[in-house]
């Protein structure tokens, strides 16, 4: 039986991105030959709409583009990604990089600006709060 991987699933294709478009990259179709992929969207997860305006953190909450505070839907959508993680008994994760949900070690500073600060996405964190091994999509090739 192949590990279970969490994945993003703008990563695989889907069109669930701000802007209603994906990340993917084609090194995904080599790690399903390794592991059975659980696509998760924290932002659609937690209700957001695609397309989205975009959003960013700032000073521990997160806010989109036209300056509304969304906080509360990246929390549900990472307490759902979270329950995804553990009903499938995932113990890593491919997340999209530098993402306000995703970004693991390094995201974008929520000035809309594209500076980066060091910091992890709510549902990153929580992800590794859970205790999974979390890598970022340029990290690919260490899980293959």
């Amino acid at each position: 039986m192949k590990k279970r991987l969490l994945i993003s699933a703008c990563l695989i294709g889907i069109n669930c991105k701000y802007d209603g478009g994906n990340n993917y990259i084609s090194e995904v179709e080599r790690l399903k030959e390794k592991y059975e992929l659980i696509p998760v969207c924290a932002e659609i997860f937690g209700g957001l709409p695609t397309p989205r305006i975009p959003s960013e953190q700032r000073s521990g909450k997160v806010w989109n583009r036209e300056g509304e505070e969304v906080t509360e839907k990246f929390l549900r959508g990472a307490e759902e990604v979270g329950r995804t993680a553990r009903f499938f008994e995932c113990g890593v994760a491919l997340l999209k990089e530098r993402s306000p949900s995703c970004g693991y070690g390094e995201i974008y500073d929520g000035t809309f600006s594209g500076h980066l600060t060091r910091g992890n996405g709510i549902a990153a964190a929580k992800l590794s709060d859970m205790g999974l091994q979390i890598y970022g999509e340029s990290e690919i090739r260490k899980l293959l």
